[in-house]
């Protein structure tokens, strides 16, 4: 067990339009499947409004407590795309049109033969000795600055920001999982199978219930990132099921 490794991980998803239910949130999902694949806990999310005190909260409420934050939205080129400011106030820096940022964006622009607005250049906004996350969709970087990890709203984007990420990121133990078809509905197992996961404190159980239209049944997921403790509670498990099967036949 002391070779295994824990790495956490949070994130903050900002926009208006996700509470108001206008946009539905892609980035979630994205991201606690690439932060599962690599061997990283996504412990916490929050949905914060385009609010810039909301924002300075969330971002201080969970850099302090995970290894890494990641943030979605709000550093377009509108005057609600504020998380720019928001992070800078967090880390107590100024925030500035960052000359490398704005090269990149310049260019850009240029060769679409387009003008570089006030509005574009909003995009070179991060705070005072924030680091570039490249952006090949659409040229305008994200930023990271300490471990918070600051990106686009745009899934497609938020994707590609985060491909660009993962292979610098200090990952964990890979977690495994193991899962156990039941016959039977959570309501004959969830007593005995509380008892299991009493008895496995390092595993994770989770049980998923499912209708075929005429009958109930239960897949069991044990995730642990101890192989041997995985084994051990997929056992209690297949045994719990046993035993429920023998009562069954018995009774």
């Amino acid at each position: 067990m002391s070779s295994i490794k824990v790495v956490t991980a949070a994130m903050v998803a900002i926009g208006d339009e996700l509470l108001s239910g206008r946009t539905k949130d892609k980035n979630i999902g994205h991201l606690a499947d690439m932060m599962t694949m690599v061997g990283i806990d996504l412990k916490e999310v929050r949905i914060v409004a385009d609010d810039e005190a909301a924002i300075v909260e969330a971002i201080n409420a969970v850099r302090s407590r995970y290894d890494y934050v990641f943030t979605s939205g709000g550093i377009g080129p509108t005057h609600d795309d504020i998380t720019a400011d928001a992070v800078s106030r967090a880390f107590g820096v100024e925030c500035i049109y960052e000359s490398e940022a704005m090269a990149l964006l310049g260019a850009m622009y240029e060769r679409r033969n387009m003008e570089f607005t006030d509005a574009r250049k909003r995009m070179a906004r991060m705070p005072l000795g924030a680091r570039h996350i490249p952006n090949p969709v659409s040229t305008a970087p994200g930023f990271a600055i300490g471990n918070v990890h600051v990106m686009a709203g745009v899934p497609q984007v938020f994707q590609a920001m985060l491909d660009a990420l993962l292979p610098g990121l200090n990952v964990g133990s890979p977690l495994l999982s193991r899962t156990v078809r039941s016959p039977f509905g959570e309501g004959d197992i969830g007593s005995p199978l509380t008892e299991v996961q009493k008895n496995h404190p390092e595993t994770s159980i989770g049980s998923y219930p499912k209708f075929d239209g005429k009958t109930f049944s239960t897949d069991i997921v044990v995730r642990a990132r101890d192989p041997e403790a995985l084994a051990a509670a997929e056992a209690d498990v297949q045994a719990m099921i046993q035993a429920i099967a023998d009562a069954r036949a018995k009774g």
